[in-house]
């Protein structure tokens, strides 16, 4: 039988398929950013005024724009444990009541049988670099090429204690760090890093030290925003960014490379005008109101996240190590309690977030729970001033789609909520086990 020419190219086309081998695609690329101290309110894209952020904008148009997104903790240490584990700082013992983040004389950090997401994205081959602030411990067995990382430059902790050293892996480059080149020369070691690794899978987590005070800008960037001197750091911040960006476009990798952009808590109020705003959330920085944990949150993954997408799906930093090992083709750790979720059907624009519940901690105390749109608050504390918090029963009620500001308790209208939500409370208390307090821990006695 003679075969027509379309009968021809369609055998051509099934037979190929038939013979050509199944080559399995690359495992994607994972870039974190993490601001400090950056308000939910300051960037462009979520409404500030006079802030200027077009790169972030540009994630937010190409990308997601994530509405419900939280830390795990409303200050530095914890929440950054939060984020490399998975898992609430009160199980790996980095939280406590008596100090709340890690200092330079801290002899504790991050425990070293905690799974962080570098180490387990190593077992599928992924080089893995931290650049930027760690404050997950500054003695050699707590720093980064500890944890997983294969190459680390930045401050041990925050940029207003003292010593400040700039460290490459687990060396002293310089002390005290030139806080007004910080940001360029994170962008500049993130960028090495990247061409260095193009023709491998990769894992960045970039924790910038800013806008976390003092305040510090490079000359090009110095009086140049209408904010002042927060406006400088934050849009610095943002050509950081857009430094990233391009070079990924540049490389041919932004279509294989998830970047994901948040911060570690909300903005410190206290400082003023050299801190940030949290918008129309209620609280900062230390408290567990929204303003201290809700965070500005982007992700862009052109060809995989919807571009211009605006998700209000309930969201955690301690879900990016199961969606990210999953991304990857990596068993999430199943010999322990991971707290997170895989969100990546809402990256995906496919489907909803597993998180049905958030538990707000401030110490060791379990200050506060979401359930669904609802958050009720057992106790409350303002960030800084108040000596012990104030307990409320029954908890104050807020629905937070309605009343994102926390303005309207609805307590008396809701009882049946409120039982709901103490049930999730028995349940998670009965279950928890904390670990031992790596921020109090001393010295042991020579």
């Amino acid at each position: 039988m003679k075969m027509t020419t379309a009968s021809r190219l369609a055998f051509l086309v099934l037979f190929t398929a038939c013979v050509t081998p199944t080559v399995s695609a690359k495992p994607p690329n994972i870039i974190i950013i993490f601001a400090d101290d950056l308000g939910y309110g300051d960037l462009s894209c979520f409404g500030h005024p006079t802030i200027r952020t077009p790169h972030l904008d540009r994630m937010a148009v190409e990308g997601m724009r994530l509405t419900q997104f939280y830390s795990a903790a409303s200050v530095c240490t914890p929440s950054r444990a939060a984020l490399m584990t998975g898992r609430l700082p009160i199980r790996s013992g980095m939280c406590s009541n008596k100090r709340r983040v890690l200092f330079p004389n801290s002899p504790g950090g991050l425990p070293p049988e905690e799974i962080t997401l570098a180490e387990a994205l190593k077992t599928k081959g992924y080089a893995t670099a931290c650049v930027g602030k760690w404050h997950l411990g500054h003695l050699p067995q707590h720093l980064p090429t500890r944890h997983g990382f294969d190459d680390y430059y930045g401050i041990p902790y925050s940029n207003d204690m003292k010593p400040c050293p700039v460290l490459r892996n687990e060396t002293q480059l310089e002390e005290p760090a030139v806080q007004e080149t910080l940001t360029r020369r994170y962008t500049d070691e993130a960028i090495g890093f990247i061409k260095k690794n193009r023709d491998k899978p990769f894992f960045l987590y970039m924790p910038h030290s800013f806008p976390h005070v003092p305040l510090f800008a490079s000359k090009q960037f110095l009086g140049t925003s209408r904010r002042g001197l927060y406006g400088d750091v934050v849009e610095e911040l943002d050509w950081s960014v857009g430094r990233i960006t391009h070079t990924l476009r540049e490389l041919g990798l932004a279509e294989n490379t998830l970047v994901f952009f948040t911060s570690d808590n909300g903005p410190w109020l206290p400082r003023n005008l050299r801190g940030g705003s949290a918008g129309l959330l209620r609280g900062g920085k230390g408290s567990t109101w929204e303003g201290g944990m809700r965070e500005p949150s982007l992700a862009w993954w052109p060809g995989t996240i919807p571009a211009g997408s605006i998700s209000s799906e309930l969201g955690s930093t301690m879900d990016l190590l199961p969606t990210c090992l999953k991304l990857a083709g990596v068993d999430v750790p199943s010999d322990r309690v991971i707290d997170g979720k895989d969100f990546g059907p809402v990256l995906r624009g496919t489907g909803k977030s597993e998180r049905e519940l958030l538990f707000y901690y401030r110490g060791t105390r379990l200050m506060a729970v979401r359930k669904g749109p609802w958050k009720a608050h057992l106790m409350t504390w303002a960030g800084y001033g108040q000596r012990e918090p104030t307990r409320h029963d029954p908890p104050l009620l807020f629905h937070l789609e309605h009343d994102p500001s926390e303005a309207h308790d609805a307590a008396k209208d809701h009882p049946e909520v409120i039982d709901e939500i103490r049930a999730a409370v028995e349940q998670h208390r009965a279950e928890l086990v904390p670990g031992d307090d790596q921020l109090s821990a001393k010295f042991p006695e020579s």
